[in-house]
């Protein structure tokens, strides 16, 4: 196979080299898969420089996040989920590649009529904003949920997921072109949060400038959001994009009566794993029903293993929306 092998720790996305590796060698809980389209994440960028919480012995081949076909199952499983041939999405080390090693609860099925671009980026998104919306706030008709970021890969997931619920969406990013495909994705307003007064923006949009129910953020703006959320809202920790992990004075959600609400989608594996399977079920029920699609980032186009130092730049420069994902031709590995 070809992949993006880390024989030692990079200064950037710039110095990945793609090279000719063996194959993987499954283990006996493991699948076969040819990847056909790879997903870029920002612990992606952490990971090659040696900066993430989770680091693999060198050497290793770098991504997580892809879709492709089964080419061998299980060799432990004699009734597995998956056969050969069968389309899947999911994560597990190794996704800048031709092939990849991955366990059954790393896979999911091919929605019907998505394509491997459009799956590959799904495994981490959705869930997340799934979990923390539904899962962790209760999110139901007629509540006002305000996105921060909602043209980042969870926000736009997120976007789709409150609307699905009858939810009103103001959503915030920094730039009118994210906002423009924010409101493609289902938002009812735009707000852009560089403005100093975006807070109060938010509220006046809002039944009776109450405030919004629920704010969901993956920056790190819960302090400021306080400033717009009603009696008895929920606030929705996801990550902290901006760089600082936040300090919040209490008495702030002492006197608003609010709740603030932590959502950690990969401990679930370890904590709840009986949540997993109902947030997945209800995700495809969504894209069944056509209420969600992929969010893939079209600006520009990424093809081939070749293009994943310069994919990977363009997710750290904030310059793009959704999800960045490479397709992986299989055809002629050695001209990718």
């Amino acid at each position: 196979m070809r992949g993006i092998q880390i024989k030692e720790y990079v200064k950037g996305p710039q110095d990945l080299v793609v090279s000719d590796l063996p194959d993987p060698t499954p283990a006996k809980d493991q699948y076969l898969i040819a990847i056909h389209a790879s997903a870029t994440n920002f612990f992606d960028l952490l990971q090659i420089r040696g900066k993430y919480q989770h680091q693999p012995p060198l050497p290793w081949v770098s991504g997580s996040e892809f879709a492709g076909v089964v080419l061998r199952t299980p060799s432990a499983n004699s009734n597995p989920k998956f056969k050969v041939g069968d389309k899947v999405f999911g994560a597990s080390q190794g996704g800048y590649a031709t092939k990849v090693a991955a366990k059954e609860e790393g896979l999911r099925p091919v929605p019907r009529g998505w394509s491997f671009f459009e799956a590959a980026g799904l495994f981490v998104t959705a869930p997340t904003s799934y979990g923390a919306l539904v899962t962790r706030a209760g999110v139901k008709e007629g509540d006002v949920v305000l996105v921060h970021a909602a043209a980042g890969g969870v926000g736009l997931a997120a976007v789709q997921i409150a609307k699905a619920f009858g939810a009103t969406v103001i959503a915030t990013a920094g730039t009118k072109h994210k906002l423009d495909v924010a409101k493609s994705f289902g938002a009812d307003h735009g707000i852009n949060y560089n403005d100093k007064d975006w807070p109060q923006q938010v509220k006046k949009l809002t039944p009776n400038g109450r405030g919004v129910d629920i704010v969901y953020d993956p920056v790190g703006l819960i302090d400021l959001s306080t400033k717009c959320i009603r009696w008895n809202g929920r606030l929705l920790v996801i990550g902290f994009a901006a760089g600082n992990i936040e300090k919040l004075a209490l008495n702030k959600v002492l006197l608003k009566n609010i709740s603030i609400v932590g959502l950690h989608w990969g401990a679930y594996t370890i904590n709840e794993p009986e949540m997993i399977g109902p947030v997945w079920d209800g995700i495809f029920k969504l894209i069944d029903e056509g209420k969600f699609r992929g969010t893939v980032f079209t600006d520009k186009e990424f093809v081939g293993l070749e293009s994943v130092g310069e994919a990977l730049q363009s997710l750290g420069s904030r310059g793009t929306w959704g999800k960045v994902v490479v397709k992986v031709p299989q055809g002629n590995e050695s001209k990718l």
